[in-house]
C-alpha cells in the first residue's frame, strides 16, 4: 500500500512570475543547494601558525567542488580578539590578520565563483566584541549618551546599584550582566552580554545600529558574496521591560522553549530581516539570508522565512531528532508542511560548530544538552564503528529529502567528536565560565586531517594545531579515504552526485507503507529510499535496482542502521 502525503518541496508556492513557466525548475539556488560549512580556524592552515586561514581555504576549494557541494558558508573571519573564536567581532568590514587580508578574501571569492561555488559569510548582529570602537567609546562616554545607547546599558538594582538589573544568565554560564567603572572611577552601569562578557549586546531599538548593519551588508554584497548566515537570528531584540527570567534547564542553551525567553523571539526582530531583505534585493543575482533561530517548533522557524524575510532558517528540530523512525517521520512531515506554507524550502542539517558531531551524537545514550559538549567521563559513549554507521545512514536519509542540506566540514570523513581533549587544551568560553562543569564545543572544532603521514595530518606545515588532533584520525585523513572506494568520503561523493543527477532537492516526497515501525520508506522522483533505524535486518523491496547503501548490504537484507537508495521502476 502506498500512502501519498504529497508533501511538496516549496518550489511551487510564492514563486515570482518569471519562475512559473511550465516545466521549469525554480532558479533560486538556495532552494535545493547542498551547503558546506567551513570553520576557518580548523579547515586548512597555509601560514604554518597552527590556525586555519583564507588562503588555506582557497587552496582546497577544488576538493569541495570535487565533493559535489553547491556553496560554502564561512564561519567568522572578521577582525576579532578571538575570545569566542571570531564570534566576537571588533571590525565587521575587515579580515582578522590570523586569517589573512581582504585581498585574500577577494581571491577566495573569485576562485569559488570560478569553480561554480557560492559563498555565504557569517554575520554576527546580536553583539560585538568589547574591543569594537563603538563599545570602547561607550565606556568613556557619559550615562545617557548616544555612544552608550548603541548597547544595552542599565542601572543596577539595590541602594547602591550593585546588583545586576535582572537575573538573566549568560548562554555560556554565569551572569549576563557586567558592571563597568565610569570614567571618573566610580562604580557604574551594567551592560548586557547574553554570551561572554567580552561580547556586549547591541541595542536594536536604536536606528543607528540598524543603519550600521545595512552598511555592513552592503560592504560584503559589493564584494560579491552570495548571502549571509545570521548568528543568533532569533535574538537581537529584547523585552524592554527586562523582566527576571529563569530558563527551563532542559531546554537548549540557545533557546527553543515553548514560551520564549524575553531575549529571544521578540516580534520586532522580524522587522530587522524585512529591512535586510530589501537591501539584498537591491543587488543583481540571487543573494540569500539564512538564520540561526533556535525555536521550539518548525512552525515557529517558518516565521523567519516568510516571503519578505529570510530565505532559509536552520532546521534545528531535525538536527535534534534522535535516530527513531516515528520521530523522524513526524519532523520531516512537519518541516515540509510548515516551510512550504510560507513558500520557503525546508533545510536539513545534522552537524555544525555548536553541537556534538553526529557520528558520535546519534549513538549517545547519556544526556547531551545543546552547547554543553561531552568529555572523557561522558556516560554511554558509542564505539566509533557504531557511531559512524548510524551517522552515514542518517546523512543518506537527509540528502534524499527535498530542500536544501547543510554539511559540516569533516563529516564527509566520518569524523567523530573529540571528547578526550586535554583540559589544558580547551578554549571554549563555556568551559571557563562554568569552571569546567560544561565542556563546550571544542570537540567538534578540531582541525581536519588531510594527509595521513604528514605533520598535523596535513592541516598545517608549521606549529601544532590550535586544538590537538587525536591519533585515531590517522586513517580518516582525506588522502587515505580518496584511495578507498568504500570510504565515507567516497560515499558522500556518490550521494551528492546522485542527488544532483536525480534532482532530489527539487523533488516531492511520498511516504510508502512499512510493516516495520523502525523503517522509513519514501519516494522522491524516481528514487525509493529505505532507512532502517531498528536493530534487525529487513528485506529489500523486490524489483528495484540498488543505487547506493550507507553500509554493506547482507544479500537482499538491509542491516540495522542503514539507508538504501533504489531506482524505482516506472509505474
Amino acid at each position: 500500500m502506498t500512502v501519498h502525503h504529497d508533501l511538496r518541496t516549496p518550489d511551487a508556492p510564492a514563486l515570482r512570475p518569471d519562475e512559473k513557466e511550465l516545466g521549469q525548475e525554480p532558479r533560486h539556488w538556495w532552494r535545493s543547494a547542498v551547503i558546506y560549512q567551513i570553520y576557518p580556524r580548523s579547515f586548512s592552515d597555509s601560514s604554518g601558525d597552527g590556525v586555519g586561514d583564507l588562503p588555506g581555504i582557497t587552496a582546497r576549494l577544488g576538493e569541495l567542488r570535487e565533493l559535489g557541494v553547491d556553496a560554502v558558508w564561512l564561519s567568522p573571519f572578521m577582525t576579532s580578539p578571538q575570545k569566542d573564536a571570531g564570534y566576537d567581532v571588533a571590525d565587521y568590514c575587515d579580515v582578522d590578520p590570523i586569517f589573512g587580508t581582504l585581498a585574500d578574501f577577494d581571491a577566495l571569492l573569485a576562485q569559488a565563483h570560478e569553480l561554480g561555488l557560492r559563498v555565504i559569510v557569517d554575520l554576527v548582529p546580536n553583539h560585538s566584541s568589547d574591543r569594537h570602537e563603538w563599545f570602547q567609546r561607550a565606556l568613556t562616554s557619559p550615562v545617557g549618551s548616544p555612544e552608550r545607547a548603541r548597547y544595552i546599558f542599565r542601572d543596577g538594582r539595590g541602594a547602591q546599584g550593585d546588583e545586576p538589573p535582572n537575573n538573566w544568565q549568560s548562554i555560556f554560564g554565569g551572569p549576563a550582566w557586567t558592571r563597568i567603572t565610569e570614567p571618573d572611577g566610580a562604580p557604574g552601569q551594567w551592560y548586557l552580554h547574553l554570551f561572554d562578557a567580552s561580547q556586549p549586546d547591541f541595542d536594536w531599538s536604536q536606528e543607528e545600529v540598524k543603519a550600521e548593519f545595512r552598511r555592513i551588508l552592503r560592504f560584503w554584497l559589493d564584494r560579491g558574496v552570495d548571502g549571509f548566515r545570521v548568528d543568533v537570528a532569533h535574538g537581537l531584540v529584547k523585552d524592554q521591560e527586562f523582566p527576571d527570567y529563569t530558563p527551563d534547564p532542559e531546554a537548549a542553551s540557545m533557546g527553543g522553549e515553548e514560551t520564549p525567553a524575553p531575549y529571544f523571539e521578540q516580534a520586532e526582530v522580524h522587522e530587522v530581516y524585512r529591512d535586510w531583505r530589501k537591501v539584498l534585493e537591491e543587488y543583481e543575482g540571487d543573494r540569500a539570508l539564512c538564520g540561526e533561530a533556535w525555536v521550539s517548533s518548525v512552525e515557529k522557524a517558518a516565521l523567519w522565512v516568510r516571503p519578505d524575510e529570510m530565505h532559509q532558517t536552520f532546521n534545528f528540530q531535525y538536527l535534534e531528532t534522535p535516530w527513531e523512525a516515528g520521530r523522524l517521520r513526524r519532523v520531516i512531515n512537519d518541516s515540509l508542511s510548515a516551510f512550504s506554507a510560507v513558500g520557503a524550502p525546508s533545510t536539513w542539517v545534522l552537524s555544525n560548530h555548536d553541537v556534538v558531531r553526529h557520528a558520535t551524537r546519534l549513538s549517545l545514550t547519556g544526556e547531551n544538552p545543546q552547547g554543553s559538549g561531552i568529555g572523557p567521563d561522558h556516560p554511554g559513549l558509542p564505539d566509533r564503528e557504531t557511531g559512524l554507521k548510524r551517522a552515514t545512514a542518517a546523512t543518506a536519509l537527509m540528502l534524499a529529502l527535498p530542500g536544501s542540506s547543510y554539511l559540516y566540514q569533516g563529516e564527509e570523513l566520518g569524523l567523530d567528536e573529540v571528547h578526550d581533549l586535554p583540559d589544558d587544551a580547551r578554549q571554549d568560553p563555556t568551559w571557563f565560565r562554568t569552571a569546567g562543569q560544561r565542556y563546550g564545543r571544542d570537540g567538534c572544532r578540531v582541525p581536519l586531517p588531510w594527509v595521513a603521514d604528514a605533520p598535523a595530518f596535513g592541516f598545517s606545515a608549521g606549529e601544532s594545531p590550535w586544538l590537538p588532533q587525536p591519533d585515531r584520525w590517522n586513517m580518516l585523513a582525506r588522502d587515505v579515504q580518496r584511495a578507498d572506494p568504500e570510504s565515507t568520503l567516497n560515499l558522500y561523493r556518490r550521494m551528492l552526485e546522485l542527488r544532483a543527477e536525480r534532482r532530489l532537492g527539487t523533488g516531492n516526497l511520498h511516504w510508502q507503507h512499512s510493516e516495520d515501525e523502525a523503517v522509513l520508506i519514501f519516494t522522491n522522483r524516481d528514487v525509493l529510499v529505505l532507512a532502517n533505524t531498528g536493530t534487525q535486518s529487513v528485506s529489500l523491496p523486490a524489483g528495484h535496482e540498488v543505487l547506493l547503501a550507507s553500509s554493506p548490504l547482507q544479500g537482499a537484507q538491509v542491516p540495522a542502521d542503514c539507508t538504501v537508495w533504489l531506482h524505482r521502476p516506472e509505474d
